[in-house]
């Protein structure tokens, strides 16, 4: 298997641009991929290292400068991703400011598919105070979306299909707090309609630790529309907060872009079969799709946020599998969903989004999750209940 490093700080390895396809390794061209690796100049984005997998079907782009996120993508021309009102990234993490605006200061880099949130917090800022009686903030969503990889590799299968699998370790660690070590693996086949994500995260520390993860998924048209659906084998759902009791009648149903919307967002449990779950977002038509199947066991808290602002204030909805939901981590903590893992111990989460073409495969999906319900119907609450939200 052809292996390919880009960086690794503990060899002085970094590569500042590589462009290669079948032809380069031997393979047969009907082998229909490339891969691009450059460095972004200008502006925010500055020296931001970026990663283009084309595979045919499915393309898209790593930031292994910001945490292994996926900035964006497209499947046979249709758009995965988002219109942020951040119009100038991947922003680099260095004019981030996580504590600014009382610790919203990560929304200012925020534009992704994928945004990893954690690893000793993610959620809704909070306050904590020191030994010696300092206030401190605590931002949204934790550090590992504005931490760097120090190893990156490509491997390139060289037998049928010729899967490709991007690897980046990201280190979450300070003195006198955590040492989490995130190994991610993105694996995609040249042609397929799916991409699987598999993190390891480990602890190397001589204490235990801390571990929240959340996967924010995002997506805006053409998936996203008003009419569009979600559809979930859903266990227990209660909204966060009186904004979201107020679209509770209509969860499921998005609307369109409305200039000043107030976010809603939901938290669930799933059911799963043999431990696997499936999410599905369908477009209005119902004749595409986006689809996250997930490991219940390494991530058992679903969130859903709907943020059907105008287009050019986000216009975009949030599929948030985690091991929490994104309360601030004290409470969490205290309702006993914040992982602690012992020394030398780990972590694995295993994510796969599928995206959808046609009405058929709409349906295959959706006939799937009513399986998995197998006919039990959710519990939805009038309100926001413990151990779910702070009331």
């Amino acid at each position: 298997m052809p292996s390919i490093l880009l960086t690794d700080i503990s060899q002085d390895v970094w590569v500042e641009s590589l462009a290669i396809g079948p032809s380069d390794l031997g393979l047969p061209m009907d082998s229909d991929w490339s891969i691009v690796k450059r460095t972004l100049r200008g502006g925010r984005r500055h020296g931001v290292d970026v990663i283009e997998i084309r595979g045919g079907a499915l393309d898209f782009t790593l930031i292994p400068t910001r945490g292994m996120g996926i900035r964006r993508g497209s499947y046979r021309g249709d758009r995965l991703g988002w219109d942020s009102p951040v119009t100038d990234g991947p922003v680099h993490p260095m004019f981030v400011n996580s504590a600014k605006n009382g610790g919203l200061g990560w929304l200012e880099g925020f534009d992704e598919l994928l945004a990893r949130c954690g690893l000793e917090s993610n959620g809704a800022p909070y306050s904590e105070t020191s030994a010696d009686g300092r206030q401190t903030i605590v931002g949204l969503h934790g550090a590992i979306a504005g931490l760097p990889a120090h190893y990156v590799s490509i491997d390139i299968d060289e037998k049928p299909p010729y899967p490709i699998t991007i690897e980046g370790r990201v280190q979450e660690t300070r003195l006198f707090g955590p040492h989490i070590c995130m190994c991610s693996k993105i694996k995609t086949v040249p042609g397929s309609n799916r991409l699987t994500l598999t993190d390891v995260f480990t602890n190397l520390g001589d204490s235990a630790c801390d571990l929240e993860a959340l996967y924010h998924w995002n997506f805006g048209p053409p998936y996203l529309g008003a009419g569009s659906k979600f559809v979930a084998p859903i266990k227990t759902l209660v909204p966060r907060d009186a904004r979201a009791v107020e679209g509770l009648s209509a969860y499921d149903v998005y609307r369109g872009p409305e200039p000043g919307f107030a976010e809603m967002v939901y938290f669930m449990e799933l059911f799963d079969r043999s431990g696997e779950t499936i999410v599905l977002l369908q477009n209005p038509a119902g004749e595409k799709g986006v689809a996250l199947r997930y490991q219940t066991a390494g991530l058992p808290a679903f969130t859903l946020w709907k943020c059907t602002r105008g287009e050019r204030e986000g216009y975009v909805t949030g599929l948030e599998p985690g091991t929490n939901y994104p309360n601030p981590k004290p409470f969490e903590k205290s309702r006993g969903r914040v992982v602690s893992l012992e020394p030398g111990a780990s972590r694995t989460t295993e994510t796969t989004l599928e995206i959808l073409a046609g009405s058929a495969e709409i349906q295959k999906i959706t006939s799937e999750i009513a399986s998995i319900a197998n006919g039990r119907r959710p519990q939805i609450h009038p309100g926001a209940v413990e151990p779910f939200c702070n009331v």
